[in-house]
């Protein structure tokens, strides 16, 4: 089967795709699990579930039964391969449908003309021959391999279903092996995949964010224009939600099989969210220098075009208004200057970081939902709605 994909020029489609190309994806074409105008999700999920996670099961019961049950009640198989990496591959669906979105906004709205346009493009076009490229693919795989080579002892344990025996007598099972070699590759594959297209997108947006976008510090947005690309860390959730689930599903195993506690994980929870956050807004911040120069040359400008209508308002309507006042609320200056108050209002309002509220509590909730889990495995489900019905009255 043919799998070369052709590009349109990209100055008629101004589509950014940072999914559809480079060898995983032409692997999946050629598979027929992708089409240009469909994500055969069902079928993708299905066969990934089949690889990485029905293996174990039928490997367990034939060549080691005693360990079946242990394995069916390892959240860390399930969290892996039933959640995190089914979660990564439907989100490679929304990454490309949020990137669209930009792509076309930005034409949409005519925040870039002439050369500036064209130097998209070319940032496009820069963008689309990295994500088709082999080397890149290649090297998350290379990475993957190696720190599973050099992580080997730390992921394995004498659960039954996975090794047997204890310190240099430690042996691991034919599903253990299965487990390793082929589950966990997947899933830190799919989860370094889809840092990747993360990247192709901070690079992208790092790159728009020098050209000469028409801002305009009144936008009613309050982003100047840009407000749009607050809906963009929504396509990162995904990514955080697997993490957050694998991570969670390894110190669920800690505390109920070695004896951790859970507060031990307090430090090591906010840590992982604060990269999540940096991982997911670092795009935005780069247009915080851009928007904030914004705000304040706007403050200046309208100062001045202020001044000179509250000035001329003052001489014809305080200073020689008198026997005049029955005309105020009809004069044009005084909805010009109502209007202009709400304009300067908008103004002054304008925030430089262009986040939506919506999209990151969704990311919040894409770290913290997971590890709820982690919570019920020392606290009863009972004890938690009670503290959340208290919290909600």
């Amino acid at each position: 089967m043919n799998t070369t994909i052709d590009h349109p020029p990209i100055a008629a489609e101004r589509d950014l795709s940072l999914i559809r190309g480079g060898p995983f994806y032409r692997a999946q074409r050629a598979a027929r699990l992708i089409r240009t105008d469909e994500w055969d999700h069902v079928r993708r999920l299905a066969i990934a579930v089949t690889m990485g996670w029905l293996p174990l099961i039928l490997i367990t019961a034939f060549s080691h039964p005693e360990g079946l049950m242990s394995l069916l009640r390892d959240y860390r198989v399930h969290s892996r391969m039933l959640i995190a990496v089914p979660v990564l591959l439907i989100g490679q669906f929304l990454m490309e449908s949020r990137f669209q979105m930009v792509v076309a906004q930005i034409t949409r709205a005519g925040l870039l003309e002439g050369s500036d346009l064209a130097r998209m493009d070319d940032t496009i076009g820069w963008i689309l021959r990295l994500r088709d490229s082999l080397i890149p693919e290649l090297t998350i795989l290379f990475l993957v391999i190696i720190h599973g080579a050099i992580a080997f002892k730390s992921q394995v344990d004498a659960t039954p279903w996975l090794a047997h025996g204890a310190g240099s007598e430690l042996h691991v099972t034919l599903a253990g092996w299965y487990a390793l070699l082929v589950s966990a590759t997947m899933f830190q594959f799919l989860l370094g995949l889809a840092l990747w297209k993360w990247l192709l997108w901070t690079l992208f947006a790092f790159r728009l964010s020098r050209l000469n976008l028409k801002l305009v510090p009144t936008h009613p947005d309050g982003h100047g224009g840009l407000g749009f690309l607050g809906l963009t860390p929504l396509a990162f959730t995904p990514v955080a939600f697997a993490a957050s689930a694998v991570i969670a599903g390894t110190w669920r195993h800690e505390i109920l099989h070695h004896g951790a506690n859970l507060m031990s994980f307090k430090l090591p929870a906010i840590v992982l969210a604060v990269i999540i956050a940096l991982i997911a807004l670092a795009p935005l911040l780069f247009f915080v220098p851009r928007l904030a120069a914004l705000r304040h040359s706007g403050i200046l400008d309208y100062g001045v075009l202020a001044q000179i209508q509250v000035s001329s308002f003052n001489e014809k309507w305080i200073l020689r208004g008198a026997g005049h006042e029955s005309e105020f609320l009809s004069a044009p200056e005084s909805r010009a200057l109502a209007s202009f108050g709400q304009s300067y209002q908008r103004l002054e309002q304008l925030n430089p970081f262009p986040a939506d509220k919506g999209a990151l509590v969704t990311l919040a909730l894409s770290v913290v939902v997971p590890m709820l889990p982690l919570v019920l495995s020392v606290i009863p489900v009972t004890v938690v709605l009670k503290l959340l019905l208290k919290a909600l009255r």
